[in-house]
């Protein structure tokens, strides 16, 4: 994994980072930005973006006031702004992909696998392997033979990052949205599968659907489905789980 020197506050996303990497690369590589959601979730899959720029400006919206607002990191902008970045993003984009492991693959392997297992396949996706991958945060999940640089809150500083982030997060909630039209009590178009009232009092009532995650420890907490519990052996090998 690179080393990456520490983050520089900025007031909106930018090439920095990228142009960093070219000149410390001596090249032009293919950077993709790579950015996750639904890690914390209790229902549905995580999802993850990988994006590539041409190191162009990106688009931007009118805002309130005259104001113009910039791409970011997607929980820093409106449920609309986010909407509307995610129609225009991917013709603006070199080319972007996504990639998703199941609850089922949650289960199976754990978060972290099930998150590398998600990121690989957007990768692989892309219409160009990409030269190194730029992820948000510290941890590096993605391992060899993958060139990786990690950067903290790359989602707020990285243009190529800032826009696998808005398309993960719409793409993601809009999937829920339609597993919600099948199990309307559990609010997942507003929940996006959280843990928010509606749905904790829908699991309370009715226990998890097909699409929660069943090795996580809410089931601990509801008597009357702890029983669905699954539970990896740490001494089977990846991929073994029990029903206890």
């Amino acid at each position: 994994m690179l080393a990456a020197p520490a983050p520089v506050p900025r007031e909106r996303a930018d090439y920095a980072i990228e142009h960093a990497l070219r000149d410390a690369l001596g090249g032009a590589p293919v950077i993709a930005g790579v950015d996750e959601v639904g890690r914390g979730a209790w229902a549905g899959p995580v999802v993850v973006c990988a994006a590539v720029t041409d190191l162009s400006e990106p688009p931007s919206l009118p805002g309130r006031g005259g104001k113009t607002v910039r791409l970011t990191d997607s929980k820093l902008l409106t449920a609309a702004h986010r909407s509307a970045f995610a129609a225009v993003l991917p013709d603006w984009l070199a080319g972007h992909a996504f990639g998703s492991a199941s609850p089922a693959e949650i289960d199976e392997l754990g978060m972290t696998a099930a998150l590398r297992r998600a990121a690989v396949r957007a990768l692989e996706a892309l219409p160009v392997p990409p030269g190194i991958v730029l992820l948000d945060g510290s941890h590096d999940f993605l391992g060899r033979p993958w060139r990786v640089r990690c950067e903290i809150k790359a989602d707020q500083r990285s243009v190529t990052v800032a826009a696998a982030s808005v398309l993960a997060k719409v793409h993601r909630d809009e999937h829920m949205a339609a597993l919600g039209a099948d199990f309307p009590a559990y609010g997942f178009a507003d929940s996006a599968g959280y843990p928010s009232p509606v749905h904790q009092e829908a699991l309370r009532e009715s226990g998890p659907t097909p699409h929660h995650r069943l090795s996580w420890s809410y089931l601990d907490d509801l008597p009357r489905w702890r029983h669905l519990k699954r539970h990896r052996d740490p001494n089977a090998g990846e991929g073994q789980l029990s029903l206890m």
